[in-house]
């Protein structure tokens, strides 16, 4: 069965990161938006830390945005997702990111000095959704793996979304909270599954009734119908087989199953 199109309005959704410091999480985050069929990555001022991969990270300059580069750490945990980083828009201050923007979401999990209502991912997504629809432009922007968003940062959103969770222990990676995201906007996505359901190739109703046939003649072999009445016993069989839709590997299978059966008699019986 032929796959789906994403609906174009995703296009107008994008991820926004701020400040990201491990290099893995960029890509680990590219990898989660195209699983969820978001590709519109924005990266602000990249403070990326040195790891065992990427000993000397490239350092940001603000004077010159786009001469940054990615180190191949981000693009091997990116994985299939490769052109999500190729295609990433990278500036240097939040103000930027958010330019085009109608409806800005600021992804946090404490307690601020803002009166602001918090939202639940699943609230929030249907008006996000209505607006991308609508061809307005949609930000999510996550903030710095140790600090989050600052105040400042938050204060130039105009929606704020919390992940609910464990209150004695909360503690979601970036690329994770990425995730959860991404998944709750697709989820409420009209994309059909049915290109995931495997097509059954069902028996014909010879096919059964010769299955059944076979399996009639192995009860009588081994003497199943010594003490059973025999003609009522096959008429529940075939209802059975009947409401079981079988497909023609089933079928396939059992008679296989019977053959072996019919074999280990007859040897027992030589």
């Amino acid at each position: 069965m032929k796959k789906p199109e994403l609906p174009a309005y995703l296009h107008n959704i994008s991820i926004i990161l701020s400040r990201t410091s491990h290099p893995a999480n960029i890509g680990s985050a590219a990898r989660a938006m195209k699983t969820m069929g978001l590709t519109k990555l924005i990266l602000v001022a990249p403070n990326l830390m040195q790891t065992p991969m990427t000993a000397e990270p490239p350092k940001f300059n603000k004077q010159q945005p786009n001469d940054f580069s990615l180190p191949e750490e981000s693009f091997i945990l990116a994985s299939g997702a490769r052109d999500v980083l190729e295609e990433a828009k990278i500036v240097s201050t939040l103000a930027e990111a958010l330019a085009n923007t109608t409806l800005s979401c600021a992804l946090t999990s404490r307690r601020r000095e803002l009166t602001a209502p918090m939202h639940t991912p699943r609230e929030l997504t249907p008006s996000l959704l209505q607006a991308a629809q609508t061809g307005q432009k949609v930000a999510l922007v996550f903030g710095n793996e140790t600090f989050g968003l600052s105040i400042e940062e938050v204060q130039q959103c105009n929606r704020l979304i919390t992940i609910n969770g464990n209150p004695d222990y909360f503690s979601l990676n970036l690329a994770q909270a990425v995730q959860v995201i991404c998944y709750e906007l697709f989820s409420q996505v009209d994309v059909s599954m049915d290109h995931l359901q495997q097509v059954a190739n069902l028996a014909t109703h010879q096919q059964i009734r010769s299955m059944v046939f076979h399996l009639r003649q192995l009860m009588d072999y081994a003497g199943f119908f010594n003490r059973r009445n025999e003609n009522r016993l096959m008429r529940r069989m075939t209802a059975m087989f009947d409401r079981a839709s079988l497909s023609t590997e089933d079928i396939d299978i059992l008679r296989g199953f019977y053959n072996t059966i019919s074999q280990q008699i007859h040897n027992q019986h030589d």
